[in-house]
């Protein structure tokens, strides 16, 4: 059946931003497809027999939401071997994408974690065509020395002739017009920081020190290192976390954590709100951005910053003295896991010290429901919710959501 066209009406949208058809009683994931659209798709993986997935390779009847695909290159017009990856939301109109978002993580909570909750996509600063907001993009070298993007869910690298989700100072910079032979296999990444101009880093290339300035302050990280790939991002998610913790909670005296801490940005969010007496540990397993969260953090006396698996680091907390888990009972939890979550290990080692109050980061709508519906097990429920366009033009989506002992 690979390789097959078929007429399919696309009814849903599901993680991972494939439309959802049926055929012959069979689940069909089709990848440019708008729920409410006929489409021709073309059968692309047949290898599981409750679902298949497809491309979507003409459009029959078309969603009132689809647009000329923000990206030339990945218009369904092309052949889907060789439409980049990156943006499979660019063929939507920016607030259809964010409702289909919200449906998303709305539809998961209720599913997975039985938990009712409407929820609106906000948008963020940026162009409001859902391109120009990528800081960081990573390009990849072919044996013939074409540099350019991955095909969609491929290895195989596309020329293309723009990178429109990028900024405009990355997109100046990136190397898509060039010729690298000597450079075959070689993975090029582009980097527009927010001080210091952009850089391309070619291949495995020593890391290097840069600064990227959030609000009135400066973080140090590594240019290889991770930060959040939306210019208004780091902002955006200082202020969220600000507004998600219940002031009435917090302790500055007690064991404050920022988990999965990366280089202090969010644990800076909490001090700069709570003041310098604030006591907060940052947890993260990558030692390089330890040491510049130590930097990064300086400002409050009360801080530190762990190099540790958070998982491994967190079955410590059942030893803590009698004062340390009183202090661990009266505290702030953040949370900022990456796409496949904390997981039942991690929130039960923290459940059983039982802190005032999580707040959970989210970067993958399924793996954040999961958990909110292992914390509601735990005793903890959701108090509040707020969701960000974090990714625009692609199915990703941010969440913060805030958790409080029940």
């Amino acid at each position: 059946m690979r390789g097959r066209e078929v007429e399919v009406e696309a009814t849903n949208i599901a993680h991972g931003g494939f439309g959802v058809a049926r055929l012959d009683g069979r689940v069909i994931f089709v990848a440019e497809a708008i729920p409410g659209e006929r489409v021709l798709a073309r059968i692309s993986d047949d290898s599981k027999k409750s679902f298949w997935w497809a491309d979507t390779v003409e459009v029959l009847e078309a969603s009132p939401h689809r647009r000329p695909h923000l990206w030339a290159e990945a218009d369904v017009s092309r052949d889907p071997a060789i439409r980049p990856g990156g943006a499979d939301f660019g063929h939507i109109v920016p607030e259809h994408q964010r409702a289909l978002k919200a449906h998303v993580l709305t539809d998961s909570l209720k599913r997975m974690a039985r938990i009712e909750r409407d929820v609106e996509v906000e948008a963020v600063e940026g162009p409001a065509d859902g391109g120009g907001w990528r800081t960081r993009e990573r390009l990849h070298v072919a044996e013939d020395g074409t540099v350019g993007p991955y095909a969609a869910r491929s290895h195989k690298v596309i020329k293309v002739a723009d990178l429109p989700l990028g900024t405009a100072e990355l997109r100046e910079l990136a190397p898509i017009g060039d010729k690298m032979p000597d450079l075959a296999g070689v993975e090029v990444q582009v980097l527009a920081p927010s001080v210091g101009g952009a850089r391309l880093i070619v291949g495995t290339q020593s890391p290097s020190a840069i600064r990227e300035r959030v609000g009135d302050r400066e973080f140090r990280v590594d240019d290889a290192g991770f930060w959040q790939v939306h210019a208004a991002a780091p902002l955006t998610l200082t202020r969220a976390v600000q507004d998600a913790i219940d002031d009435a909670l917090f302790d500055p005296k007690a064991a404050n954590l920022d988990l999965y801490g990366g280089v202090g940005l969010l644990a800076a969010a909490v001090g700069d709100k709570f003041g310098p007496s604030t006591r907060i540990t940052s947890v993260e397993s990558d030692a390089a951005a330890t040491e510049h969260a130590y930097e990064n953090l300086a400002d409050w006396l009360g801080a530190q910053a762990v190099t540790a698996r958070v998982e491994h680091w967190v079955r410590g907390l059942a030893e803590a003295s009698a004062l340390e888990k009183s202090r661990l009972e009266a505290a702030t939890v953040v949370l900022d896991p990456p796409r496949s979550g904390a997981g039942r290990e991690v929130l039960e080692a923290l459940a059983a010290v039982r802190p005032a109050q999580l707040v959970y980061v989210a970067c993958d709508p399924v793996a954040f429901a999961r958990d909110a519906g292992l914390l509601a097990g735990l005793g903890y429920e959701l108090a509040g919710l707020r969701a960000f366009d974090l990714f625009p033009s692609t199915h990703h989506v941010e969440a913060v959501g805030a958790f409080v002992r029940a």
